[in-house]
């Protein structure tokens, strides 16, 4: 049984530092506010008529 422990506390370990930087990530990191433009071909807008 100690090998079972031993995994279950490796995969604890493993689970507990990605949520840990899952929650550093949401605390420390501030998105920037920027202007997106996306260019839009006039063909898609007015199509030619057939």
């Amino acid at each position: 049984m100690p090998t079972l422990f031993r995994f279950l506390f490796f995969c604890a370990l493993i689970a507990g530092a990605i949520y840990g930087s899952m929650v550093a990530l949401v605390v420390l990191v501030e998105p920037r506010e920027r202007e997106v433009t996306v260019r839009i071909p006039s063909e898609r807008l007015n199509p030619p008529k057939q």
